[in-house]
C-alpha cells in the first residue's frame, strides 16, 4: 500500500485545514478502503507519535480527546482518499501528520482500529501543519 498526504501548512489559531491522503496498492494490488482500518496520526517535535483519529470499513470513527469537536476523519472510496478535517485549529495541534493503514483482520476483534501507531504497517511521508498565535 503506498500513501501519500497533502494539504498541511500555516495557518492561525481558529482556522481550519483539510488534509487528504492517496492511496494506492503496490504491482498487482487493487486498494480497497474497505479493506482497511485507515488512520491519522502526528508528532510534534521532541514527542512521541500520537493518535489523532480513525475510521473503519463500516465508516465507524474514533478521536483522540485532544481533537473531539474539532477534527473529522473521512474518506472517499471512489477515490480512495482519506480525509482529516481540522477545525478551530490550535497552536498545540502544531505536528507532522501521517496517514496510516493496515488490513483487517483478527487484530481488528481485538480493539478495533483506534491503535497505537505501532498496530498500523503502511505509512505515508507525512505532511507538517503549523498553528501560529
Amino acid at each position: 500500500v503506498q500513501l501519500v498526504e497533502s494539504g498541511g501548512g500555516s495557518v492561525q489559531a481558529g482556522g481550519s485545514l483539510r488534509l487528504s491522503c492517496a492511496a494506492s496498492g503496490t504491482a498487482g494490488y487493487t486498494f480497497k478502503y474497505s479493506n482497511f482500518c485507515m488512520g491519522w496520526f502526528r508528532q510534534a517535535p521532541g514527542k512521541e507519535l500520537e493518535r489523532v483519529a480513525t475510521i473503519d470499513s463500516n465508516d465507524d470513527t474514533a478521536y483522540a480527546d485532544s481533537v473531539k469537536g474539532r477534527f473529522t476523519i473521512s474518506r472517499d472510496n471512489a477515490k480512495n482518499i482519506l480525509y482529516l478535517q481540522m477545525n478551530s485549529l490550535k497552536p498545540e495541534d502544531t505536528a507532522m501528520y501521517y496517514c496510516a493503514a493496515r488490513p483487517l483482520g483478527s487484530w481488528y476483534d481485538q480493539g478495533g482500529c483506534f491503535r497505537p501507531s505501532h498496530v498500523y504497517n503502511s505509512w505515508g511521508q507525512g505532511t507538517q501543519v503549523t498553528v501560529y498565535s
